[in-house]
């Protein structure tokens, strides 16, 4: 049972703070590294990142995807892009089909897994989340793609700010939100809740843009999708306002050196008191093991996500890893 009544506390609270054109800001106090830091980051690595690492890469059943169950269905497409399908809706997450997440498409991070499916291969998409605008994130490219072959059959919901720059790519059908606001597609009512990051794609558009986790109520169904984001005590609030959800997205990859990307970056560790704190029935891992953003090496964030799981006496179902392309049926709890 969601607490409306603080919901709507909550909700008042951040429309009524004053902004004037100053940046968003997060709920709990966190430092900007800013280019002195990513130089010093860049010093100690020795501008180094770990080498790509290949992974299996399933290639999902065209007839499963087309003719899910009556049971929710998920596939990972790699790094943040899962697509999600239950009641005749098929939903993206932070689509990014590109080879490479930048603004350059001869430079930056670039795949080292392929997407498991193709902009031409997915079943008809009705709805996107899209967390923040980050190049890993949000895919310029994409975008185009998604719009050339569904068009205003896709509704997108995006956080406070990114609705301008979907509309200069020819994408009509948005909802923007600011943090703990829905609206309702039918049936589904989505919620857009705060997150631990920051947001920006150039040198002048520092947090000009909101930056968002979402939830997603079915009918039978609940749905977490966490994008990009550092630990903090938010977490327990959503908990309070909202209860469980029956599935949880969450990063476990990105966080090294920690002095650098723990305040907006969490490790696998703390993806764990985040199944924890949103009391997710289940969660899966993303955001690891597609493009090389960070120090760690590319196969340590399950491995630190199996310890952590096996300290807190977790099963390892209940936080999966799925591979690259694999598709998971969940099962209802009124099952």
């Amino acid at each position: 049972m969601i607490d409306r009544d603080r919901l709507a506390i909550l909700a008042a609270e951040e429309s009524t703070s004053p902004r004037s054109g100053k940046p968003f800001r997060n709920r709990f106090a966190t430092p900007h590294h800013g280019l002195g830091a990513f130089l010093r980051w860049q010093w100690d690595s020795r501008g180094r990142f770990p080498a790509h690492q290949s992974f299996p890469l399933h290639r999902p059943d065209p007839e499963q995807l087309h003719k899910p169950g009556h049971r929710p269905q998920i596939t990972w497409i790699g790094h943040a892009t899962y697509l999600f399908q239950h009641h005749g809706w098929n939903l993206l997450t932070d689509p990014v089909f590109s080879d490479r997440c930048s603004p350059f498409s001869f430079a930056g991070p670039k795949r080292a897994v392929p997407p498991a499916l193709t902009v031409d291969q997915l079943p008809d998409i009705n709805a996107v989340l899209i967390s923040h605008n980050h190049y890993d994130h949000l895919d310029k490219a994409s975008v185009k793609q998604l719009q050339k072959r569904f068009g205003r059959d896709i509704l997108w919901f995006v956080p406070e700010g990114i609705a301008p720059w979907l509309r200069k790519l020819g994408v009509e059908r948005i909802i923007e939100l600011g943090w703990w606001q829905s609206d309702y597609h039918g049936q589904v009512e989505a919620f857009c809740l705060p997150a631990q990051h920051f947001s920006g794609r150039g040198p002048n558009d520092h947090n000009q843009t909101l930056w968002c986790s979402w939830r997603l109520n079915f009918p039978d169904f609940s749905l977490y999708f966490a994008g990009d984001t550092g630990y903090a005590p938010l977490f327990n609030e959503i908990a309070k306002v909202f209860g469980p959800v029956d599935l949880a997205l969450l990063p476990i990859g990105a966080y090294e050196p920690r002095w650098f990307m723990s305040p907006v970056h969490i490790n696998p560790a703390e993806a764990v008191k985040i199944h924890q704190d949103i009391q997710a029935r289940q969660s899966l891992a993303m955001h690891w093991g597609t493009f090389v953003l960070t120090d760690e090496p590319m196969d340590a964030p399950p491995k630190a996500l199996a310890k952590a799981l096996s300290e807190q006496h977790i099963e390892h179902v209940h936080f999966q890893v799925p591979q690259h392309g694999e598709t998971l049926t969940i099962e209802l709890t009124h099952e």
